[in-house]
């Protein structure tokens, strides 16, 4: 029985000495240096190359290195019965608080203004909003989601959430999936925390836009999947939204002739918000490697049918 390690974009290398340290028996393979594929059972995963998985005849599990599983569940050759972990770790989920904390603080001092101002040498005094003044609407309110309103509020914003259904959560009103308007009509600052499924890929478009209240901001740290790019550029430069901080993309690395890179009103980040630490997650992707060999439950099981 084998641990498969892959990843196109991390470096696998790194896994594999933490998780031998964790247990010294472990047999792991590394892509593309695999010998024996019918000894994989479970894989450790992220963005592999599409269609990889169809060549292991005995995989079972392929976990996620991150709290993102879109990078597995686009690939339409996985095999059938393959079942799909995701990371959550309390580390990720308050890096990622702590980073949407720093754009919502960033956007209403004007920092990125006057950032801009800097690169003109252009002096330019301007009145900032403070957080009590300044509402946040997270799109995708579940443990990443929570966790950042929980800051957000502790910091002073006003804060609404977007789900599946409308709830009350730490004092925060979640808005449910057949009250978009109502949410997006209170949101000034959109951070959007959605997974990717059939109905959130694209749904950051134009319509959506003009929806937010005035003087409105996008912060996506989700997917890149999740925003129409051209409708984004439009938006702002017809006023509509007054710029966006992007930490994902629809591809990564961003090529150097993407728009972009050079539009004075977008901050752009390369996929950094939170990054899983290995030594941090490694306890948990053991534990479900024993319970895939013991035939029990396993622990952050992703609905593929759903996608989260």
């Amino acid at each position: 029985m084998s641990i498969l390690l892959v990843s196109t974009t991390r470096d696998p290398g790194k896994w594999a000495k933490t998780l031998k340290e964790k247990n010294v028996s472990l047999d792991i393979q590394i892509y593309p240096d695999v010998e024996r594929p019918d000894d994989v059972e479970f894989a450790i995963s992220w963005k592999h190359p599409e269609g990889l998985y169809k060549d292991f005849p005995n995989l079972k599990v392929i976990a996620s290195m991150g709290a993102g599983v879109n990078h597995i569940l686009k690939d339409d050759n996985l095999p059938e019965d393959v079942k799909v972990t995701r990371i959550v770790d309390d580390q990720l989920t308050k890096d990622m608080s702590e980073f949407v904390l720093l754009q919502c603080l960033a956007v209403s001092r004007n920092l990125f203004i006057h950032l801009q101002d800097q690169s003109e040498k252009q002096w330019k005094p301007k009145s900032y909003q403070t957080p009590k003044k300044t509402s946040v609407g997270i799109m995708g309110y579940g443990v990443l989601g929570q966790e950042a309103g929980k800051v957000l509020k502790a910091n002073g914003f006003e804060v609404y959430g977007y789900a599946n259904s409308s709830k009350i959560v730490d004092g925060v009103q979640v808005y449910g999936a057949d009250e978009l308007d109502a949410f997006l009509n209170k949101t000034q600052i959109l951070v959007c925390l959605l997974p990717v499924t059939s109905k959130t890929k694209g749904i950051l478009d134009l319509q959506l836009f003009n929806k937010l209240k005035e003087d409105a901001y996008l912060i996506n740290v989700a997917r890149g999947e999740h925003l129409v790019e051209a409708d984004l550029i439009s938006a702002i430069d017809r006023g509509i939204i007054k710029g966006a901080s992007l930490d994902v993309f629809q591809e990564e690395p961003l090529p150097e002739i993407h728009p972009f890179w050079n539009h004075p009103k977008i901050q752009i980040t390369p996929h950094i918000a939170s990054m899983t630490d290995p030594e941090s997650v490694a306890k948990q992707l053991l534990e479900n490697y024993e319970k895939m060999q013991n035939g029990e439950t396993l622990m952050n099981e992703v609905d593929v049918e759903k996608g989260y």
